[in-house]
C-alpha cells in the first residue's frame, strides 16, 4: 500500500467514530465505552493524537503524551488489523513523536509487539502499570 494513499492528521471531532471503532475491535473498552470521556483523553492538553486516514477512513491511530520538552510516553496505538505491517502504525509514531516536542518515547507494550517496537533505535527498560485504586486490601501487590 503506498503511504501516500493515507493521510496523517491531528485527532479532530470528525474522526472520533472512527477511533472508537477501532477501539471496540480491539476490546480497549475505557476508549469505547463513553464517546465525550475517549474524545477529552483523546485531545487533552499535553497530548498528541495523530490519525492515519484512508480513503476517508481512520485506519489507525496514536495517541503521545508529552511535556513538550523532554519526556514523551505513547500511550495507545491501534491500527486495523487488515492493513498492519504495512508502516501505518510506525509512520503514525514517528508523526505523533514528532508533534510532542518530546526528545525520547517511553511506552509499555503488550505480548507480541516486540518485534515492532525493536524495529525502532531503543533502549529497552522493564515497567509498571500501576492501579492506585487495587491496594493490598484486595489482595494485589
Amino acid at each position: 500500500m503506498s503511504q501516500q494513499a493515507i493521510r496523517y492528521l491531528p485527532m479532530a471531532p470528525e474522526h472520533l467514530e472512527g477511533v472508537i471503532r477501532l477501539c471496540v475491535v480491539e476490546q480497549y473498552p475505557s476508549y469505547s465505552e463513553d464517546a465525550e470521556r475517549t474524545r477529552r483523553a483523546l485531545t487533552a492538553p499535553g497530548v498528541c493524537t495523530v490519525v492515519a486516514v484512508k480513503e476517508g477512513r481512520v485506519v489507525g491511530f496514536a495517541q503521545m503524551q508529552s511535556d513538550g520538552l523532554i519526556q514523551a510516553h505513547l500511550t495507545l496505538i491501534v491500527v486495523d488489523r487488515d492493513l498492519r505491517r504495512r508502516g501505518i502504525g510506525a509512520h503514525l509514531v514517528r508523526e505523533a513523536f514528532a508533534r510532542s516536542g518530546g526528545q525520547r518515547v517511553d511506552l509499555l507494550s503488550t505480548e507480541g509487539a516486540d518485534d515492532f517496537y525493536q524495529s525502532f533505535v531503543h533502549k529497552r527498560f522493564p515497567g509498571y502499570r500501576i492501579y492506585p485504586q487495587i491496594g493490598p486490601e484486595h489482595g494485589e501487590r
